[in-house]
Formats: C-alpha cells, structure tokens, sequence
C-alpha cells in the first residue's frame, strides 16, 4: 500500500515534541502532525529560527496550534533548561527525535566535550529522552521516534567504543554514520528498556532515505561535486517525501516497538515509507546495552521508572 500524509490518523488533542523543526524533515514532519490535529512544539537552536519556521506552518494552516522553543542538542545545560520547562506540559503523546548534523568535516566538540557529531545526533537526544519521560508517560499511549540514517549501516561493522569520540582518527563519515548507528542502537535498546519495565512507551525509528535537505546543502560538511549531484537526480526525494517514514513510525496506530520504516525502493533510498529490515550491527544487544550505560555515564542522565 502506497502510505501517504492522507493516512496519518486525526491527532487531536495530542501534543508533539518535534526536534531540529526550523527545516527539511523536521519541518515537513512538524507541518503535517499539525495538519493532523496535533499541537505541536518546534524546537530550533535559536529565537529567530524557530518562530520563522512556526510562522511559516501558521502561513499554510492559521487554525493550528504550534509554538517554538529553543533547544541546542551540543548543549546538555540547553536540554536540561527545554526539559525543565516541558515538566508543567500536562502531557506529551510524542517525541520526534529528529536534528542532526552531518559529515563534519574537521573534528569538533560540543560544549560538553563530546564529538560534535555523535553528541549532537546521539547524546543531545538521549539525554532529552531520559529527561523528558515523566512527561511522556502522563500520555495515554505515549511515542518516542528517532531518526536514524541508511548510513547507520555504512562504514561501521560496530561502535567504536576504543575511540568513541575519534580522538586518535577522525573521519567527517565514519564520525555520522556512527552517531546514526547510535541512534538506531537507542531506539530498539529504549524499546526493549520500555518491555522490561512494563512502560508503555513505544520506541521506534526511521530513516528518510535519501532526502534532499539542508543537511547536504547548507550544512558544515564538504560541498557537494559533480557526481554527487548526478546521483542526487535519480536517487533522492525532496524533503516532504523524506519526512514519510517519520511520520507513519511516529502516527501509525499499530506500530511494534522497535520497528523501523524507511523508503520502499531504490536500495530504501526513495519511495514510500515502509517497515524496513534493521542492519546486523544494530541488532547487537550486547553493544547497545554497553551504548546505553557509556550515555548515561557521560550525559549524567538515567531512565527512571
């Protein structure tokens, strides 16, 4: 079945957490939960990003309720500040766990210290999750989605928890495919947390394929070449399209814990949002368990029951 906005059910009365909202997926996500009915927050790293971009929803749909909030994900005091603030939000039915960067070319640090692509991607939104759980399990049917990547099965067999922050090397690629591996890695670790506290959160994941966004064209990696831009034309989907999978994992009534959904063709680069498979090195419990107790030794947040 060809899944498209026009099956995402009426979300009235429900409350999304949507995070790096100001653009492409985020963006695209955002405007159609609001379409849906649901109240949205857009969290954008600055004032100015994130009323523009509440503005811009209001602009195509004036009777929505959608409101923006600063969050820095390279700022564990920015999470724990947006965090506090969403403990007097009387509930929230989801989390989209969505901003990102990508392909940084030279080594950076957030202001933690942590490699700026694995904290941004990976840490900044664990930490999130974890902090905003009481808030979570106020919904009546609760949902945390995380955006992972078709690169979370490229380059990487495993985390490097050797060099987990690429002191020693440092490869722009290597550093984003192992922050989304990471993120896949905590959204079926969260799943089976969940199971095994009888917390009935459901945790699952996406990928938008390949989905032409800012990420690629205004973002701190390399600029693009000749050749990337020629695959760009029969490989890629526009932004809305990217945003598929997201919303059917973070809308669809009956979606399993620990599921991913990812384009349906063209090696899940494009098309339609389906359950895809999950890549062998995300599959190892072992090593997300191990993932799990490193972020919360380095964010200092645990999951609480």
């Amino acid at each position: 079945m060809k899944w498209t906005v026009k099956d995402i059910p009426p979300l009235f009365g429900k409350v999304a957490v949507v995070t790096g909202a100001n653009s492409g997926i985020g963006w695209h996500t955002a405007l159609e939960l609001a379409r849906a009915g649901c109240e949205v927050i857009l969290t954008t790293r600055s004032d100015e990003k994130g009323r523009d971009a509440a503005e811009r929803i209001r602009k195509a749909l004036p009777q929505v309720k959608v409101h923006a909030e600063v969050l820095d994900l390279a700022s564990l005091k920015s999470v724990r500040a947006f965090a506090a603030r969403m403990q007097t939000q009387p509930w929230l039915d989801m989390l989209i766990n969505n901003a990102g960067v990508m392909a940084v070319p030279r080594r950076e640090l957030t202001e933690d210290g942590f490699e700026r692509q694995l904290g941004t991607n990976f840490l900044g939104h664990f930490a999130l999750t974890g902090l905003l759980m009481p808030v979570l399990r106020r919904a009546r049917a609760p949902r945390v989605t995380t955006v992972s990547s078709v690169a979370a099965n490229f380059r990487m067999r495993r985390i490097n928890f050797d060099d987990l922050m690429g002191e020693r090397s440092y490869n722009a690629w290597t550093a984003y495919c192992q922050s989304k591996l990471a993120d896949l890695m905590f959204a079926l670790e969260l799943a089976r947390w969940c199971a095994a506290k009888k917390i009935p959160v459901v945790s699952d994941a996406a990928h938008p394929g390949y989905a032409r966004t800012n990420l690629q064209t205004s973002g701190p990696g390399r600029p693009q070449g000749r050749a990337t831009l020629m695959i760009e034309g029969f490989a890629s989907q526009h932004a809305d399209a990217g945003a598929l999978p997201t919303l059917r994992a973070a809308t669809e009534l009956n979606a399993a814990p620990g599921s991913y959904y990812g384009p349906h063709r063209f090696f899940h680069l494009k098309g339609y949002p389906v359950r895809v498979s999950i890549p062998g090195p995300a599959r190892n419990e072992k090593a997300a368990k191990r993932l799990w107790e490193t972020a919360e030794k380095l964010t200092g947040v645990r999951f609480e029951i």
